[in-house]
């Protein structure tokens, strides 16, 4: 189920990140989709890495 959240918000920032790039007086959008992909994409990798160590 978590997965499937995280998989959507990086779908939904990337999506966000193209528009951005798409219409060049949005390139702010652009900076804010990216921002939040990695971001997202790096709190579903530590969460995923912290239930692996944990169920060891």
């Amino acid at each position: 189920m978590v997965w499937k959240v995280i998989g959507g918000l990086l779908l939904l920032w990337l999506v966000v990140s193209v528009a951005g790039f798409v219409i060049k007086g949005l390139f702010w959008l652009a900076v804010i989709g990216g921002v939040l992909f990695v971001a997202t994409a790096a709190i579903g990798y530590a969460g995923d890495r912290k239930k692996k160590i944990g169920s060891e």
